[in-house]
């Protein structure tokens, strides 16, 4: 006799199965073994060209729909984003059987309280990568890290990075859309919610997987 494998308490119910989706995504702030930690952000250049990178997961409010990553305010990513632009973010998690898409637009904050926060939230050995001396992207002549010589495999000091905050930008993504894939034997389940402006709410339904 088959052994059934139980299925989670979400395979069946929509609200629940959107409450995992960002329990999912939640985890990747705090959990460095969480694949969401390391979602892969996508966003669109100048030539319609989809550009996709892992980047850090740094923040999460479910409230605001918003996520929150870090990046070198010179580098190309920030350029495609001056204004608000579509950008798409993937998680997936092979324990939890679940892939998450969020869809939405997103911005670079180089400056004001959001940028600041964040700077003086991160650890002095995370900011260190902002010291770098030439954009990320730059063409160099010999494998670099790009960062002084001085500063190679030290972590700086407050005042050490202080002319450095220039360097840093928080890229700011807002939610519109989240769609989840659940995979199991007994049947994958597949949803999507997307954001109504007028009723301020997240509407749903279920999708054939």
């Amino acid at each position: 006799m088959t052994n059934q494998v139980a299925l989670p308490a979400y395979h069946n119910d929509l609200d629940a199965s959107f409450a995992e989706a960002w329990n999912l995504v939640e985890a990747g702030v705090k959990d460095r073994n969480s694949p969401a930690h390391t979602p892969t952000v996508g966003t669109i250049d100048a030539d319609g060209t989809p550009q996709l990178r892992i980047m850090i997961l740094r923040a999460v409010s479910r409230d605001l729909r918003t996520l929150r990553f870090h990046t070198d305010a010179r580098s190309d990513k920030t350029a495609q984003l001056q204004q608000e632009a579509a950008a798409s973010i993937l998680v997936y998690n092979p324990a939890a059987k679940a892939q998450i898409r969020l869809s939405g637009r997103a911005h670079i904050a180089a400056q004001g309280d959001v940028a600041d926060m964040a700077w003086s939230g991160s650890t002095p050995f995370a900011r260190r990568c902002y010291m770098a001396e030439a954009a990320p992207g730059t063409p160099i002549a010999q494998p670099s890290s790009g960062l002084p010589e001085w500063i190679e495999g030290k972590q700086p000091e407050e005042e050490q990075l202080a002319d450095y905050r220039r360097n840093f930008a928080a890229l700011m993504f807002q939610a519109d859309s989240i769609e989840w894939l659940y995979l199991a034997n007994a049947g994958h389940r597949r949803a999507r919610w997307h954001w109504d402006q007028a009723q301020n709410q997240w509407l749903g339904s279920w999708l054939v997987p």
